[in-house]
């Protein structure tokens, strides 16, 4: 592929707001092989002070802040306001780097074609899965020199490609592969999502969009270009090969496969800000839809063509029948907040943080690189040795299931402290009928894993 111009600088957002950094390629940089570091449960905090955590961070709250809504002065002085959806010039209209992006995707999803499931009698895991997965892995080397341009994949050589250890091809195609599930069990979860962030995360720091517009511009056609259809190949292998869901909570999680659609979804339809305003953590977008109106299908399935919160839970009315709140219980509690979309934003990001990237079944695969570091961070503040932190399991145990002391892990912005692993509580103002909801009898402390700086408020300092 063309190589692209020489990445810039790296610069802060209007206002200051952190950016993941873009590695300057005068500057030499030794790439790693990744691997698995996270082998126990005491590793995860370990994991909560390094320099991988923090990026990922980074990453995440500068693309959710990049979803939310703008607002200006036009010219005859009234305000404007500018949504960005599915569908939108970001996807249908991109810059070079995100079109090649959305073309490998189509090539990894016709793959299917040339692996049919298999028709034997089997609830879980098609075995034809593994038969896709080798094709993607056998094809892996030429996607990347396709698909992305050359001075990216050849960060840092100059003339010494025959003498170094590993190169940015390596670190890409950990993260590449690390995002279509796993092979061997036949799963999909937010482990694999979060690979597929970091294979983007790797693309934003070796230079890759550098062609795109600044100022929020380019991370909306990261989001709505390649992470939406990103989630469409992975919904399509979800129900070619009835993938088993990775890590899940079953019922008593948020979604048995994703978390980040929710997080850049109701971005989406939080108040409108300004480029030097920090993220709203309250309010809603102007004639947004309720948050109430996930529990209607046919509403529903009018949103989740403009939206990623419901274009999730669309999915999951594809996959599962039933009551709403009964098959998701927790997706069910949110949806009767009455502080609007900013409020449910601003959870999900300290959920995220909790649920998924604090959760040793969650991150215990996750490989380690240069660009994804696991040395420690030395500004990383020490996580709180919490209920959730002292319980993490052990490689040689499995999640424990729910019982009437532990009834699933809540949002922990919508309960108490002191009441950790327990349903939230929203009252009789709720829409639907609701579940008896057994609550923990368990004294302990504020059930968020650890204090995360860019998990605290949303952009805003806690207090």
């Amino acid at each position: 592929m063309e190589a692209l111009p020489p990445p810039q600088p790296p610069q802060s957002g209007a206002g200051s707001f952190p950016v993941l950094e873009t590695l300057d390629p005068s500057v030499q940089h030794v790439f790693i092989k990744p691997v698995k570091q996270i082998n126990d449960g005491p590793d995860v905090p370990k994991f909560l002070k390094s320099k991988a955590y923090r990026d990922i961070g980074t990453f995440v709250m500068q693309l959710n802040r990049a979803m939310c809504p703008r607002k200006s002065v036009g010219d005859d002085g009234k305000d404007k306001i500018r949504t960005f959806q599915i569908g939108s010039e970001y996807e249908t209209q991109p810059v070079e780097s995100i079109r090649k992006l959305q073309n490998m995707l189509a090539k990894i999803e016709s793959y299917i074609d040339e692996a049919p499931p298999d028709q034997g009698p089997r609830r879980f895991g098609n075995i034809s899965f593994r038969k896709w997965y080798q094709l993607l892995e056998e094809r892996v080397a030429d996607l990347l020199k396709e698909f992305v341009p050359d001075n990216v994949l050849s960060f840092g050589l100059g003339g010494e490609r025959n003498k170094v250890r590993a190169t940015a091809v390596d670190e890409l195609t950990a993260y590449l592969l690390g995002g279509f599930g796993s092979a061997q069990r036949l799963d999909y979860g937010t482990g694999h999502e979060l690979s597929f962030l970091a294979f983007l995360g790797c693309l934003w720091k070796l230079g890759a969009f550098q062609d795109g517009k600044p100022g929020g511009e380019i991370e909306r056609s990261i989001v709505l270009g390649v992470f939406e259809p990103y989630l469409r190949v992975v919904r399509r292998l979800i129900l070619t090969y009835t993938l088993e869901p990775a890590g899940s909570h079953g019922v008593w999680g948020l979604d048995d496969h994703s978390f980040q659609p929710y997080i850049y979804g109701s971005a989406q339809l939080s108040r409108a800000i300004t480029d030097s305003e920090p993220m709203p953590i309250e309010g809603s977008l102007f004639r947004a839809p309720k948050p109430a109106q996930v529990v209607k299908a046919e509403y529903v399935e009018q949103e989740r063509k403009r939206n990623l919160y419901f274009s999730a839970i669309g999915f999951i009315n594809d996959v599962k029948k039933g009551p709403f709140w009964e098959h998701s219980p927790i997706l069910f509690d949110i949806s009767g907040i009455k502080d609007g979309w900013g409020k449910i934003n601003k959870g999900m990001i300290k959920m995220f943080n909790a649920e998924v990237l604090s959760k040793f079944p969650v991150v215990q695969h996750f490989p380690f690189g240069s660009l994804f570091s696991w040395k420690q961070d030395p500004d990383a503040t020490t996580p709180q040795n919490t209920v959730h932190m002292t319980n993490q399991p052990t490689s040689t145990t499995s999640m424990p299931p729910p019982s009437s002391a532990s009834a699933g892990t809540a949002a922990p912005w919508a309960q108490p402290p002191g009441i950790p692993y327990s349903r939230a509580q929203w009252g009789p103002a709720h829409p639907l009928p609701r579940p008896s909801q057994p609550r923990s009898s368990v004294p302990g402390r504020e059930p968020a894993v650890t204090q995360a700086p860019w998990a605290r408020s949303s952009d805003r300092p806690s207090g």
